[in-house]
């Protein structure tokens, strides 16, 4: 199954996305902060990253706008994970090159869908 790589700061969110990835049966890395977090990408070349907006330090929006930045790594899908769903954000979010973006709170379905589309799993998006 595939590897995704969660950088989310608050504990309870981060929780909530791991344990419906596991459930779902994919393996799951996670990180606290943007900065970790592109390491991780580095060393782990998974096939998504969701990707907190709002995080200590860096941004999400620069996180994504440098992971996409790298020829190794920019084929990596990103899905954005925020609490802004003010109009406009989501352009923003695309323009730094996120391929796709949940706003908080989600629904367990919603979630689990977004994420199998973009890993291409139509035996997930058939379960769902």
């Amino acid at each position: 199954m595939a590897k995704i790589i969660i950088i989310e700061d608050k504990p309870a969110n981060m929780k909530l996305a791991v344990f419906l990835l596991k459930c779902a049966g994919y393996e799951v890395l996670q990180a606290n902060d943007a900065e970790s977090g592109l390491a991780l990408i580095g060393s782990e070349m998974p096939e998504l990253v969701l990707m907190d907006m709002r995080l200590p330090g860096m941004d999400g929006l620069a996180a994504t706008r440098r992971l996409k930045s790298d020829p190794g790594l920019a084929h990596i899908k990103v899905i954005a994970l925020t609490a802004r769903a003010m109009k406009g954000d989501g352009e923003a979010i695309r323009a730094a090159g996120c391929d796709g973006y949940l706003p908080k709170p989600f629904h367990h379905q919603h979630f689990l869908g977004m994420v199998s589309h973009m890993l291409g799993d139509t035996n997930m998006i058939a379960k769902l």
